[in-house]
């Protein structure tokens, strides 16, 4: 082991990230090169593994992200660790997220198709409704307070909404809550275990699908999440879901979705629709749930723009994309390269892994005019926080729109906010997690 690859660990360590996100290491290997190889050492939050390539700027991540022949999200999934055995594998190749074209082309095109423009608007109207709710409930006829604004103001935001999409019982909405944390938050011991539902307030389904909950092993740790049993009990709710909605549309996205034929495949099978409901449930939630309250410390470590953002509503949009690249809730993404080639000067062999680091493209100076500066007139703002190409995000518009809507909601409602403590931040590698951000505020 020699001293450089030791230096390099902060890159995949896990509890760097529940610390500080090293911004200026990643700014002095984007300076060395473009690409650099990294192993992976066996660490007491990271299992070791066979090592990967490392992408550190913004140009070398995109001509990636535009190339699923030479770099596949389908060979080995999409998240650096590797499963742990052959049948996890193919269990996370049967999402679209971890699939290559063709068959990424097909499910991506029907979930496009779902959401016509009579979907759209009923979400952003009912975004609306959400964020000046969530103010509401927050401020109850008080003048001042303290709150999470992780748990009492960012957190319902994606859940209300995806509710929405999915046409889910309101009353169940806290079990993509839970999902979401044992999924992003496997390498977090106040995540893994999640279980803030309360199974009294659910639906029958939710109790049907809770039966299945995985449960602690002798040692207290819980089943991988990124095998099938590590989430049964998310995976029988889509499947009663689907069930439901196949017997009784609405006018939800998941019904239109249900229902529609794809000219070239046929319909939907429920085992894809449990797989895109996996991919709503948790990533869906998980990285807006981090978005929020990213936007939030920015905007408390930058009260002037807080104060611009207050007298003009018209510098949202700037600032919602700003909040994006500036926080990255979505650090990186992995791929493996399909064939030997040459990129960016490095010899990589078929097989090798590659970490696009969308953390350091977002900061990349030579894209990013002083990337450490919040500056909310950046324009343009080519940040890669929903990727770029084939798999950009089908949900970008509608995170942005959320974002949108509970800032501009906030700033016309409060006067201002201050931190009450210590923000916590999430163990992992992969998101940058915001756990808890106490605030005090002041209504206008």
């Amino acid at each position: 082991m020699s001293q450089d690859q030791t230096a390099l660990e902060f890159v995949y360590n896990p509890q760097q990230y529940e610390c500080e996100v090293p911004l200026d290491r990643f700014a002095a290997l984007r300076a060395q090169a473009p690409i650099l190889w990294i192993d992976e050492h066996v660490l007491p939050q990271w299992p070791g593994g066979s090592g990967f390539w490392l992408l550190t700027r913004h140009a070398e991540c995109v001509q990636a992200l535009r190339n699923p022949k030479l770099f596949s999200s389908q060979l080995g999934g999409t998240q650096l660790r590797d499963p742990a055995t052959p049948e996890d594998l193919h269990y996370v190749q049967k999402m679209m997220l971890n699939m290559d074209p063709p068959q990424h082309s097909r499910l991506r095109r029907l979930l496009i198709n779902a959401f016509t423009s009579r979907a759209i608007g009923q979400l952003e109207q009912q975004i609306q409704h959400h964020a000046s709710s969530i103010v509401d409930k927050l401020i109850a006829g008080r003048r001042s307070g303290e709150c999470d604004f992780v748990k009492d103001i960012a957190a319902d935001m994606p859940l209300l909404c995806l509710a929405d999409i999915f046409g889910l019982p309101a009353e169940d909405r806290y079990l993509m809550f839970d999902w979401a944390n044992r999924v992003i938050g496997y390498q977090d011991p106040d995540y893994a275990g999640s279980t803030a539902f309360d199974l009294d307030t659910g639906t029958s389904m939710a109790r049907e699908a809770l039966q299945l909950r995985p449960v602690p092993d002798a040692d207290g740790r819980m089943p991988d999440p990124r095998s099938r049993r590590g989430m049964d009990d998310l995976y029988r709710y889509a499947h009663l879901l689907a069930e439901h909605k196949r017997a009784h549309p609405g006018s939800d996205v998941m019904s239109i979705l249900l229902a529609q034929i794809d000219d070239v495949d046929g319909a939907l099978t429920i085992e894809e629709f449990e797989n895109m409901f996996w991919l709503f449930a948790v990533a869906g939630n998980e990285t807006l749930r981090n978005a929020i309250p990213g936007g939030m410390i920015a905007l408390l470590q930058h009260p002037a723009v807080w104060r611009a953002l207050q007298a003009d509503a018209a510098l949202m949009p700037n600032a919602v994309e700003e909040m994006l690249r500036w926080w990255t809730p979505v650090m990186n993404f992995r791929r493996t390269v399909t064939r030997d080639t040459e990129f960016a000067g490095a010899a990589l062999q078929a097989g090798d892994k590659v970490l696009l680091s969308y953390l350091s493209a977002n900061y990349d100076e030579r894209i990013f005019t002083e990337p450490e500066r919040f500056d909310i007139s950046r324009d343009p703002n080519p940040h890669l926080s929903f990727g770029y190409g084939p798999h950009f995000c089908i949900g970008g518009q509608l995170a942005v729109a959320q974002m949108r809507a509970l800032f501009t909601e906030l700033g016309r409602r409060f006067d201002r906010f201050e931190l009450a403590g210590d923000p916590t931040f999430l163990r992992s590698n992969f998101q940058r997690g915001v756990k808890s951000l106490p605030v005090r505020w002041w209504v206008r």
